[in-house]
């Protein structure tokens, strides 16, 4: 079965890649890394956003900078999980600004987040006031980051096809 990425060729893959890298790149500059004209390069990346392989374009946030010093990982497994509990989580979850990363998962529980504040008692404000109000989650443990090793949200490209 073929798949849109299956549609791209080495030029379309080196514009994501260098995309990913800078989304602020000017389409002078991106169609010059590329060497294609400034029209051509600009009618790609707006195929690739029609197409929905570019979502969005966004600005990357100093946390500490920001005052936004604790981040944590909580994983959390649901008391139940049948009729419409999931999706009562699910949307009790979407409207936490502090989460800043939702996954479900398989193995030991049923969700890890990501949840980011500025201190420890902005954290324990958020359990006590938040997190203690789900009434679907049935055990959550959560792990303090202590440094980030790695923090990237390029994709694994490789535009030499």
């Amino acid at each position: 079965m073929s798949t849109q990425a299956d549609k791209l060729d080495a030029i379309d893959m080196h514009i994501l890649q260098l995309l990913q890298e800078d989304g602020r790149i000017t389409n002078l500059e991106l169609s010059s890394r590329i060497g294609l004209s400034p029209a051509s390069t600009l009618e790609r990346v707006k195929k690739l956003e029609k197409a929905k392989i570019i979502e969005s374009y966004h600005a990357r946030l100093n946390r500490q900078k920001l005052n936004l010093g604790i981040s944590a990982l909580m994983m959390i497994t649901l008391s139940r999980q049948f009729g419409d509990s999931m999706s009562r989580f699910k949307e009790k979850i979407k409207k936490i600004p502090e989460i800043v990363e939702c996954y479900q998962i398989t193995g030991n529980a049923d969700y890890m987040l990501k949840v980011t504040v500025k201190d420890m008692p902005a954290f324990e404000k958020l359990i006590a006031n938040t997190f203690s109000q789900i009434e679907e989650i049935g055990h959550l443990q959560t792990m303090i980051v202590v440094s980030d090793v790695k923090q990237s949200k390029l994709l694994p490209l490789n535009y030499s096809r």
